[in-house]
């Protein structure tokens, strides 16, 4: 059974918005974007299911839009804060299932949140922290922080553990092992113990102290 296709609503197709707008309109789901910039709006008109050029800060427009028929909005106004707030607001009145939005910073993160957005996102702060995880750890090949301290990394076995059992490594009990890629292909470690190989790839999920820790040890 496949994955439920959901409907997004893209505003501000800036830098940011538009790689996302455009990158889930190349996973297949319908996207409508929307910003004041004709320019922006006539650059992915063939790329989106929908794009229109209003102010999103006009409840009324929005709705003539039929952007309650969308699912998940995410607001990607660049530096006007006011517009990013109001555009917000009007996401969640007219009622979609989530609401996302970026901020520009810490203090604009406090508001977004306070006024009902679903997650904020600080591209810079998370970007930033995902480098670090990568550079502070070279068998760390990614990084995707869950929230409330969980992450998946994605943790590569090197060289001196060739020919090491999975079970040598005694994997801390607060860490859930998910799988192991060799190359392009995912072992399943539900009925077997595999010999490690270099350059497997183990996909972990737990706390990101116990994960660190973890992948000090390697």
């Amino acid at each position: 059974m496949g994955r439920q296709q959901r409907s997004f609503v893209v505003i501000g197709l800036g830098a940011f918005g538009s790689v996302v707008a455009t990158e889930l309109a190349r996973f297949g789901n319908r996207v409508l974007g929307i910003d004041q910039d004709h320019r922006r709006v006539a650059m992915l008109a063939e790329q989106l299911s929908n794009v229109v050029i209003l102010d999103a800060t006009d409840e009324g427009a929005l709705r003539e839009a039929g952007v309650d028929r969308y699912d998940v909005g995410l607001v990607s106004i660049g530096n006007d804060l006011e517009s990013s707030i109001i555009a917000t607001m009007n996401l969640r009145l007219i009622g979609l299932d989530a609401v996302w939005a970026k901020a520009e910073s810490r203090t604009h993160h406090r508001i977004l949140s306070k006024i009902g957005a679903d997650r904020v996102l600080l591209p810079g702060l998370e970007m930033g922290r995902h480098a670090a995880q990568m550079l502070n750890n070279p068998a760390v090949q990614d990084y995707v922080a869950l929230g409330n301290g969980y992450s998946v990394v994605n943790l590569l076995i090197p060289e001196r553990l060739k020919g090491r059992k999975l079970s040598d490594l005694q994997i801390d009990k607060g860490i859930v092992t998910l799988g192991m890629m060799r190359g392009t292909e995912y072992v399943d470690l539900s009925q077997r113990d595999p010999v490690l190989m270099t350059n497997d790839r183990l996909l972990l999920l737990g706390r990101r102290v116990e994960l660190t820790q973890f992948g000090d040890r390697l």
